[in-house]
């Protein structure tokens, strides 16, 4: 009986290095280069491609420090384990777990955003609204149903994704090879386009790297995890950023800056100009399932972190409560679903997409900062290691670039730690309220 209770506890290892892979990849390779590219494009112009390479090289560096630390604990949790054990306080573990629930916040309604554009670029006549909310009831539906047809759906989307981003590949090369180019009398000079612009960018670009850290979230479920977590991270993040840099050093050949900053649907844009008689249709529907895709992943894992708070104490009981048929947290869908709306009907594609990058940036400095301090207190380390110089880069390059982000970004990010901050402290006053009197 207790060898099956110990069996029930621990999680089936069934990822070996290529599945981890390419979950890394699947999970990296979302919608964000589909929403964000044309708007990256506006800040760093013809220079779009060196953005992306430069949110991949801070983001390799963070990769680094996430391998070590998911080399050094195997287990699922992620950054909240992370700081958790360098910093030895609870309270900072649950602010790190409540901005990781509002980066899958705004990271939603940013795709949202992108999904409208999208839509409207084929079907122009319905409003952008109506489109929004239609995708949060479908998601909010989807999620409701429970995990089985959330993870159906998330396979065949991934797959319909990646196919998108092979075509723009494709088509831009045939374009390209025979002899098309953007118009050159409106392509700014790249000598003209500073540095600072192309760190603007890569502060934007860096939202579409989100996701090599949820790699360490399933080593549990990975074999021989202190060899393979670190190579797949790296492995995952390499691959997806070669596809990233080389889709938008294409699409900035096909379209000039000014094109691709002002459209809706940016890749769209490019298959329609490099290829005018691809069906334009079979694209649209790739890249509404490209951003549905990971707009589900966002909702399903907000909704678990609103579902896990709530049974930490750090929030009402209330929505702790799950579906007595369904098994689903359905009372976080209603919490979630009003505050994504409000998000994604009064912001900015741009803006709502740096704020998910700053959140993350920040969550980031915190890991690289953990994993200095575990390194200082626990020396000893059987798996992969890092040197000190490497979190400390990392470190300081998440500063750089969050430095860059917007300031509007920076203002919403503000407010959304002081109301995690609210809420630990009226976590902390009412248990105080509730022990009982020795006296």
């Amino acid at each position: 009986m207790n060898k099956n209770v110990a069996e029930a506890d621990s999680l089936k290892r069934v990822f070996g290095l290529p599945t981890l892979v390419i979950y890394g990849v699947g999970d990296i390779l979302g919608a964000g280069i589909y929403a964000v590219v044309g708007k990256i494009a506006g800040l760093s112009g013809t220079l779009v491609w060196a953005s992306f390479l430069t949110a991949m090289i801070v983001a390799a560096f963070t990769a680094l420090s996430y391998a070590e630390l998911g080399s050094r604990f195997p287990q699922s949790g992620g950054v909240a384990c992370f700081v958790h054990r360098a910093f030895r306080t609870d309270w900072l573990s649950i602010l790190v777990g409540w901005l990781m629930f509002c980066t899958c916040l705004v990271s939603m309604a940013t795709l949202s955003k992108a999904f409208a554009g999208y839509f409207n670029a084929f079907v122009p006549a319905i409003p952008a609204w109506l489109i929004i909310l239609a995708l949060f009831s479908v998601l909010a539906f989807v999620n409701f149903r429970g995990m089985k047809e959330s993870s159906a759906l998330n396979i065949f989307c991934t797959s319909v994704e990646v196919s998108g981003l092979l075509i723009v590949i494709l088509v831009s090369t045939l374009f390209l090879s025979g002899g098309g180019a953007a118009n050159p009398a409106v392509v700014p000079n790249e000598q003209a386009i500073g540095w600072s612009a192309v760190a603007q960018g890569a502060a934007l670009a860096f939202y579409a790297f989100i996701g090599f850290e949820d790699i360490v979230n399933v080593a549990e479920e990975v074999k021989n995890p202190e060899r393979n977590v670190p190579r797949a991270i790296l492995l995952a993040l390499a691959i997806a950023g070669a596809v990233y840099i080389l889709v938008s050093w294409l699409a900035i050949q096909v379209l000039n800056p000014s094109e691709l900053a002002a459209s809706n649907a940016p890749l769209l844009d490019v298959v329609r100009r490099a290829q005018p008689n691809f069906p334009q249709v079979v694209f649209t529907i790739i890249a509404l399932f490209a951003v549905l895709n990971t707009a589900l992943l966002n909702f399903v894992t907000a909704s678990r972190l609103l579902f896990g708070m709530s049974r930490e104490g750090l929030l009402s009981a209330w929505l702790g409560k799950l579906h007595r048929r369904r098994a689903t947290p359905y009372r976080t869908l209603l919490v979630i679903l009003p505050i994504a709306i409000f998000l994604a009907l009064s912001g900015t594609l741009q803006f709502l997409a740096g704020t998910t990058a700053t959140l993350i940036l920040a969550m980031f400095c915190l890991v690289n900062l953990s994993l200095l301090l575990i390194k200082r207190r626990e020396p000893e380390n059987n798996g992969f290691r890092v040197p000190y110089i490497v979190p400390a880069i990392a470190l300081l390059l998440n500063l750089v670039l969050f430095a860059f982000a917007s300031g509007a970004s920076h203002i919403l990010a503000l407010v959304f730690v002081g109301i995690g901050m609210l809420l630990i402290l009226i976590q902390k006053a009412f248990r105080r309220g509730h022990l009982p009197r020795t006296d």
